[in-house]
């Protein structure tokens, strides 16, 4: 596939296709002419990078790993424990963000109860949560 119809595939633009490749995320191949052209094992490729990119992983961790499976096999111990602190971080954030938006929730939950009239007019917030369970800042 040329850039363009690998662009479409795999629904990235031909500026983050060349932005990917200047960082050595991917590597087309090359015809005869020197014309990049790609196939289904780099969308592949290009599939797994995302999700990585997708957890968080920072450029410089996607691009680590890369170098780590590019030396093959003898790296599988590096690449696993690499991959183990991102999913960490990854849950950790998942949480961090389940607690906000917990927190957003009651605070939705509060305005009904306040235009509903379920929830007294002087009861504020903080002591909405402190009913409900949860801490307030």
């Amino acid at each position: 596939m040329k850039i363009g119809e690998f662009s479409e595939k795999v629904g990235l633009s031909v500026f983050t296709l060349r932005y990917y490749e200047d960082e050595g995320l991917i590597r087309p191949q090359r015809d005869e002419n020197n014309r990049r052209y790609y196939t289904d094992q780099d969308a592949r490729w290009l599939m797994f990078v995302l999700h990585l990119k997708g957890t968080g992983m920072t450029m410089e961790e996607i691009q680590q790993y890369i170098k780590l499976r590019a030396i093959g096999d003898s790296t599988i111990l590096e690449r696993k424990e690499l991959l183990k602190k991102v999913s960490q971080r990854a849950k950790n954030e998942i949480k961090e963000l389940q607690a906000n938006l917990r927190v957003i929730n009651h605070k939705i939950d509060w305005y009904s109860g306040k235009l509903d009239s379920t929830i007294s007019d002087s009861e504020s917030f903080k002591e909405y949560l402190e009913r409900m369970g949860e801490q307030s800042d």
